[in-house]
Formats: structure tokens, C-alpha cells, sequence
């Protein structure tokens, strides 16, 4: 599939099948985080693949997540539900790729540029997920930054989850239609000569 292809007919896919990709098809989706532009080539990111009963690491921090949203007074019931919920979100795909962001702590770094590779390396897994024939979404959120999540996925000192990556295989007959865009010439401005 041609790049702009590609980036033209790309859609976040939020209804896969169970069905676990190829361990290969996945390793080249990770692999193609590698290729992500960086400043200082600091390759500020890791990833953990949650599979099977693995996704429930996921699922444990939203369940606790959730479990501290609630009312101090919430009842048994409500503390459990809330758990279940945070689990059941994990399982909304077979893979998830758990996307941490390990800032470089060199002096002339600059923590926005890391925050920037590492969606450049997201964005690099979306594409070749969708060249591959697979559908991934990329999920952030509040939960993704709280300390829970940080502590879930051994993040110290300025590290944190930047996100996830809900991968598998489209369900039969899934079909998301573009978001309407706005016109290139509202979002670029061409300059010629520069102002005296």
C-alpha cells in the first residue's frame, strides 16, 4: 500500500475480532516505531505487548483507577462493578500495546520533542497496522497519566504511559467513513516574501 494511501484511508477501528494477529504481523508493527523521526535520536519509547491474560495488568490499574473515582461511601457492589468495568476495557481487542515514554535526561533535550517522537512512533504503528490489514486504535485519557498506571507499568521519575494501542483484525463488514476535514487552506498559510 503507497504511504499516502495509506494516511489517506487510515480510520481508528474500535470493533475487532478476538482473534490474535501473527505474532510477525505484530512484530512489524512494532518495528515500525523504530523509524519515527526524534531529536537527538534519544528513541525516547518502549512498548509492552498485552495478549491473552496478559491484558488484565491493563485491566487490574483501570479497575483500581475506577475503584478510586468512587463515592469514599460506595458500596461492595459498586467497588466491584467498577473493577470489572476497568478489566472488561482491556479486553476490547486481543493485542494492546501499552506505549511508555522514557524522557532522555540530557541537557540540551527537550521534553515536548520526546513526547512528539514517541506519537511519531504511534502514528508509524497505526499506519502499518492498517497496510498489514489489521485494525488498531490508538486510546490515551486520564487514566493513561494517573500514577496508578505510571506504578502499573514500572514508570519512575519523569516516564509515564502515553498510551495504548488496541490492535487485532477488523470485524466482518466494519466500516468507519472519513471525518469530515477542514480545507487545507484553513490550516496552511504560504508565505513568500517575509514581512518588513
Amino acid at each position: 500500500m503507497d504511504v499516502l494511501e495509506a494516511i489517506h484511508t487510515r480510520r481508528s477501528v474500535s470493533k475487532v475480532q478476538e482473534k490474535v494477529p501473527d505474532k510477525a504481523l505484530i512484530h512489524k508493527v512494532l518495528e515500525a516505531s523504530l523509524w519515527a523521526p526524534n531529536h537527538y535520536l534519544t528513541e525516547p519509547y518502549s512498548f509492552e505487548v498485552l495478549i491473552g491474560d496478559g491484558r488484565n495488568k491493563l485491566g487490574q490499574a483501570y479497575g483500581r483507577i475506577n475503584q478510586e473515582a468512587l463515592d469514599p461511601d460506595a458500596s461492595n457492589e459498586d467497588k466491584k462493578k467498577a473493577y470489572e468495568q476497568g478489566l472488561a476495557k482491556a479486553r476490547r481487542a486481543p493485542v494492546v500495546i501499552v506505549v511508555k515514554v522514557h524522557p532522555s535526561d540530557q541537557k540540551n533535550v527537550i521534553f515536548v520533542e520526546e513526547v512528539a517522537a514517541a506519537a511519531c512512533a504511534v502514528q508509524n504503528m497505526l499506519l502499518a497496522s492498517h497496510a498489514l490489514g489489521l485494525g488498531a486504535m490508538w486510546r490515551s485519557g486520564n487514566p493513561a497519566y494517573h500514577p496508578i498506571m505510571k506504578e502499573t507499568f514500572g514508570m519512575t521519575g519523569e516516564g509515564f504511559v502515553l498510551g495504548f494501542v488496541y490492535l487485532g483484525y477488523p470485524q466482518e463488514g466494519y466500516v468507519k467513513h472519513p471525518p469530515k476535514k477542514r480545507p487545507l487552506d484553513s490550516v496552511a498559510k504560504w508565505v513568500e516574501h517575509a514581512e518588513k
